[in-house]
């Protein structure tokens, strides 16, 4: 399969955000996508029920680290509020071998490959440099440097080939981040190679403040078959349309075909991250726009059409939801700080001389504070 919907130039890619490859309308009307049908012809409705149930939790898991963020007890938040149905769909289809290389936005991600709750929380508290172990998820650490992860996936997916396995690798990044050296030198090198790798651009609108409409006069997935991949532009709020993408993009890479993209048309509701304030950049009636477009209530409105979402269900994922919001606000409150000195703790395999200078220097600084309080 080649690239689907291209657009053509144009002064404002925001206008053109309907030109892309959509199963579900916004009302949760299913239409159909001669590109798109094959790959999702049995997923039933349990299996869609099921991936609204995982979206719902999602974003109560962002409401909750919001407000933590908030009163104090997190240092940073990057909220998913709207993209959704890109982080479930796409990290849903992934089989529990295959490895994932999420940015800092992907909590829905690291919550699809079996995070709990502290999962979510310690990094982002400032008391590990990973809040899960990343052999026991198959993801790797939320990488904070933007599109630094792209090169990582790659170099995992050419050690996959060189083990002579079957497993594929997925990486997210924003629109942004097409920008940078990074991702660009990784798709170079996935193309050259024919790693099996599939990465996933979550064009959320915005790299920080400034519209993607800056940044690319053309849709961002125009830019990957300049690499010689295969690319594929879908309504990132249409949890089917992102569903069949990504089992083609992953059926295309575990096959030996090498490496494919993806292009997730979404929006970013709520800030950057909490340090940023969007009204600066953006106005409310775009907001509003996007809110009609939201991922959850298509879904529940396709699943109430055909007679598969009723009051008992909506009560059993209501729920789920209160248990972990319940559960996610105590872990975060019972987490202790750790020593300042552990920071050197798990920066090399094994213990040094380096290091121990290293140890030895910074306690005589963090003694210099004890000193000045005592005077």
């Amino acid at each position: 399969m080649t690239m689907v919907h291209t657009l053509t130039p144009t002064a404002d890619l925001k206008t053109d955000v309907d030109d892309v490859a959509r199963l579900l309308t916004a009302d949760g009307e299913r239409i159909h996508d001669s590109d798109l049908d094959g790959w999702v012809a049995d997923l039933d409705a349990a299996q869609l029920r099921a991936l609204y149930r995982d979206m719902v939790l999602l974003r109560r898991i962002d409401s909750e680290g919001m407000a933590l963020q908030r009163q104090g007890q997190l240092g940073l938040w990057a909220p998913s509020n709207g993209q959704e149905a890109t982080q479930i769909g796409t990290a849903r289809v992934l089989r529990t071998d295959d490895f994932a290389f999420p940015s800092y936005r992907e909590t829905g991600v690291v919550y699809a490959r079996g995070a709990k709750p502290e999962g979510f929380l310690r990094a982002w508290r400032g008391e590990a440099h990973s809040s899960y172990d990343p052999h026991e998820l198959g993801t790797a650490v939320q990488q904070i440097i933007i599109g630094a992860q792209a090169l990582h996936a790659v170099g995992y997916a050419m050690g996959i080939q060189r083990d002579g396995a079957d497993q594929v690798v997925a990486t997210w990044f924003g629109d942004g981040a097409t920008s940078q050296g990074d991702v660009n030198e990784a798709m170079v090198f996935a193309a050259s190679y024919q790693a099996p790798v599939v990465f996933v651009c979550t064009n959320n609108q915005y790299a920080i403040s400034e519209p993607v409409g800056v940044q690319a006069k053309a849709p961002i997935a125009g830019r990957a078959p300049g690499f010689g991949i295969p690319s594929m532009r879908v309504d990132g709020n249409d949890i089917l349309a992102v569903t069949a993408a990504m089992r083609w993009a992953t059926e295309h890479a575990r096959t030996g075909k090498g490496p494919a993209f993806i292009e997730a048309v979404t929006y970013r509701m709520g800030p950057h991250t909490t340090s940023d304030d969007p009204t600066r950049y953006r106005d409310k009636d775009e907001l509003e726009r996007w809110r009609e477009r939201d991922p959850l209530t298509r879904v529940e409105a396709y699943l109430r059409s055909i007679g598969e979402f009723d009051d008992a269900f909506a009560a059993q994922v209501q729920q789920d939801a209160d248990e972990l919001g319940a559960a996610v606000r105590p872990t975060c409150l019972a987490m202790t700080s750790a020593p300042a000195l552990s920071i050197l703790d798990n920066v090399y395999a094994e213990p040094h001389t380096g290091l121990d200078e290293e140890k030895t220097w910074f306690a005589a600084y963090l003694d210099g504070f004890a000193e000045e309080a005592q005077r």
